[in-house]
């Protein structure tokens, strides 16, 4: 018996037609999409920002980055074109993939601008069945970012996110997450007042609320408005990797990933941290976790690699399955998707994690609510 990864392209989600509510909710403000290619390194090292991050850069420096791409490329023979440009961002990833891999109602918040950017983001979350009717258009360019690759599938992220189109906190409203059971969040400073705003309705409709700390160069410049928003204690679940794990208790006594897991658990119900090729550890309440990373899972591109991991965790959430089945799940799709270039699994790399998922006897939703078939 296999498992036939069938997306399908339609969109039956619309909150406006009185249709049932996504349990799950992304939060990206701006839309966005992703320039994706394997470089070399001598690239890495003329670009802004350090290698492995995350952090905004400019117009003309995204602009400067791409023209730079093309002879920079490494070949690669899992990808046809040396560029691939797909719908993108963190929360668009782990949204994406709850919705296409675990058949999970998901509806996205935010804006896109009516541009050609725009229209492929629209065009991949209606494919895969992401509600996008929280998603505002407006008039105005559509966010971009880079998303370099080296030779060991380490990736170096550069968004642009000056001048886009983005939602403001004074445009939600509780009719946006009436009836949803979790809000999806990455931290960013430049959104911090619409994340709060977002946060505040949430809570007052009832929804749990998960954060992904974004990059250690984002947690290194702007920790202390992070530490307020952990303080605040609105944050149910917080996921961080090892990098931000370390720039979380730069001024801190103790250090380590158990310390930052501890630290973040101090503040919210479910703390993660993930180690990549050593798996990730997990704490709720006084119950610890340490799961491995799945072995086989071969790295091309660590892009999404957190995202997709949040997607299986939060899944299992959802089907109330323990805190280690929990994230075990998240090993299987943060493996899926590091197998290809770019934060999109294929339909070869979902039948992979459905294999893996099914050695290790994991539960999968009923084969008739999800894009796929059980063949005998």
């Amino acid at each position: 018996m296999g498992i036939e990864f069938k997306p399908q392209n339609k969109n039956q989600n619309n909150s406006s037609t009185g249709a049932v509510a996504p349990v799950i909710l992304g939060l990206q403000p701006s839309a966005l999409v992703d320039h994706v290619a394997r470089v070399d390194w001598s690239l890495l090292s003329r670009i802004p920002g350090e290698p492995g991050g995350s952090f905004p850069v400019e117009a003309e420096d995204l602009k400067c980055i791409l023209n730079q791409v093309n002879t920079h490329i490494l070949a690669s023979p899992e990808s046809v074109s040396p560029l691939k440009t797909i719908a993108g961002g963190s929360v668009a990833n782990t949204i994406r993939g709850l919705a296409a891999g675990f058949g999970v109602t998901c509806g996205i918040i935010g804006a896109c601008g009516d541009d050609e950017q725009g229209s492929l983001f629209i065009d991949n979350m209606n494919f895969y069945n992401v509600d996008i009717s929280r998603l505002r258009l407006k008039n105005g360019p559509t966010a971009q970012c880079v998303c370099l690759v080296d030779e060991l599938g380490n990736r170096t992220m550069r968004p642009c996110l000056s001048g886009a189109i983005k939602v403001e906190a004074n445009e939600f409203k509780r009719e946006d997450f009436k009836g949803s059971k979790w809000l999806v969040l990455r931290y960013a400073i430049l959104n911090l007042e619409v994340i709060h705003a977002a946060i505040e309705i949430a809570k007052q409709e009832g929804l749990s609320v998960s954060l992904d700390l974004a990059s250690f160069e984002m947690v290194r410049k702007f920790r202390q408005p992070l530490l307020h928003l952990l303080e605040s204690r609105s944050i149910d679940l917080c996921f961080a990797n090892e990098d931000e794990a370390t720039e979380l208790l730069r001024d801190e006594n103790e250090q380590g990933p158990e310390a930052a897991l501890d630290f973040l658990a101090k503040h919210c119900q479910w703390a993660v941290v993930t180690l990549g090729p050593n798996g990730c550890i997990a704490k709720h309440g006084k119950e610890v976790v340490r799961v491995l990373a799945v072995k086989e899972a071969k790295a091309v591109d660590a892009t999404g690699a957190g995202d997709l991991f949040a997607s299986g965790f939060l899944y299992g959430l959802v089907k109330g399955l323990s805190l280690e089945e929990c994230c075990r799940v998240g090993s299987c799709s943060g493996g899926s998707v590091i197998r290809s270039l770019g934060g999109e699994i294929s339909p070869e790399n979902w039948q992979w994690m459905y294999k893996q998922m099914q050695i290790q006897e994991l539960p999968i939703t009923e084969p008739g609510k999800l894009s796929y078939e059980v063949k005998d």
